[in-house]
């Protein structure tokens, strides 16, 4: 008896346990069933596009390349504006690059200066310090050494003309800029053409060959014979059809907002910047060329005249050593004229206006010489152009165009310049 209990308790036992184990076997937790998406397929698409009703005769192809809708959207840019683009990327690196360069070339006006001053007046002391019997031998070197030093600074600087340099990176910096913002104006307002890319690249070319950054070989001319005006534009640079323009806003359709009255009122204009303006800028420029000349010679002839009397010493009765200190005196001044004064810039200037007036007087010519007015650039937005350049209202561009037609009928000169912005 006592074995069977036993027995029975082992089972009992047993049983529960199993039962136990069981149990936790079933209150361990199911991972969640993941389904993989298909990828959609011909027939699904076609579910798609029969659903609520509406049905798509538009075939679906199965492996269609997402290469292909990039293509489409990037073949609807053209490449004259894509080109167009990368020209304004080259055109703002070179706003970037004659800026840094001009601040550069400022500096060295300043610091050449200032720094051949600094020898100039101090070799000067010294030949005056020796001039009166003190240390003679040794003050006597040592001004020669800085006079020599300084009229080989003098020559170099005389040469390039470090302020005239300053200007004309100023000049090419606008002028960039000016470029920049007349390509982003076409880029905005029109469809442009591969004929707007092939303009805009010859004027970035232009603009280059005008202002060149090197020093050595390409440097502008800085003394040459008379005055020539600066040329920044292309010279084969011809009018644009009219449905080339993207400001064409005709107003007269059938002569493109062209009268003869107002071709008499440009020919009337080109006349005035001609016989005044053209003609003072010149006279101006060319007055700045000479006194810019007889300077670089002076300053560098004073500084050698003074080394030369410093090297000679009290031997003549310190009469070297006086016409070094006065020789030493006379080129600071003239330096200080020259440089401080911007002489060179100067001319720069008058050459840049000169040009100024003949791009205004080749642009008028070139559109009059347009005989057929669809061709050329609409009459009203032309005058207006002009009208601006020249600093002036259309109303007080017409007036002087009338004075200057009485003037020329009574046969005195006209007292007015066609420009009041120079």
């Amino acid at each position: 008896m006592a074995s069977l209990q036993a027995s029975g308790f082992l089972v009992s036992s047993s049983s529960s346990s199993s039962s136990k184990q069981i149990h936790a076997a079933i209150l361990v937790p199911k991972l969640p069933s993941i389904r993989v998406p298909k990828l959609p397929t011909q027939q699904s698409h076609l579910e798609l596009n029969t659903r609520d009703g509406y049905i798509n005769t538009i075939p679906v192809e199965k492996n269609v390349d997402v290469r292909t809708t990039s293509v489409q959207e990037s073949s609807s840019v053209s490449m004259a504006t894509v080109q167009l683009y990368a020209i304004l990327e080259t055109v703002a690196d070179r706003v970037e690059m004659h800026k840094n360069i001009g601040e550069q070339r400022e500096n060295w006006n300043s610091l050449l200066l200032n720094s051949i001053n600094m020898i100039t007046l101090t070799a000067a002391t010294m030949a005056g310090v020796a001039a009166t019997g003190g240390a003679g031998v040794g003050l006597d070197l040592a001004s020669t050494v800085l006079f020599s030093a300084a009229t080989g600074m003098l020559v170099k600087m005389n040469k390039i003309q470090p302020s005239q340099l300053v200007e004309e990176q100023r000049n090419a910096t606008r002028l960039f800029k000016q470029l920049q913002s007349h390509v982003q104006t076409v880029l905005t307002v029109g469809s442009p053409s591969k004929e707007d890319a092939k303009d805009a690249m010859k004027k970035v070319l232009a603009l280059d060959k005008a202002f060149p950054l090197p020093l050595l070989g390409v440097m502008l001319e800085k003394f040459p014979e008379t005055l020539e005006p600066a040329v920044w534009w292309p010279r084969n640079q011809t009018q644009k059809t009219n449905h080339e323009n993207h400001f064409n806003g005709k107003v007269d359709q059938s002569n493109n907002g062209w009268t003869e009255e107002l071709e008499m009122e440009m020919r009337e204009v080109v006349e005035v910047i001609k016989r005044k303006d053209s003609e003072d800028y010149d006279r101006l420029g060319n007055k700045a060329l000479k006194i810019n000349k007889v300077l670089a010679k002076a300053g560098p002839l004073l500084t050698g005249i003074a080394a030369l009397g410093s090297f000679m010493g009290s031997s003549h009765g310190h009469w070297g050593t006086i016409v070094a200190a006065v020789a030493g005196a006379l080129a600071s001044a003239v330096n200080t004229f020259e440089h401080g004064g911007q002489v060179g810039m100067v001319f720069e200037m008058y050459r840049n206006n000169a040009g100024f007036f003949k791009l205004v007087q080749e642009s008028i010519k070139s559109t009059l010489d347009e005989s057929d007015v669809e061709k050329r650039e609409n009459g009203e937005l032309f005058e207006m152009k002009v009208a601006l350049q020249l600093g002036r209202s259309l109303s007080q561009l017409r007036d002087l165009a009338k004075k200057s037609t009485y003037s020329r009928i009574e046969g005195s000169p006209i007292d007015e310049c066609a420009s009041k912005l120079f």
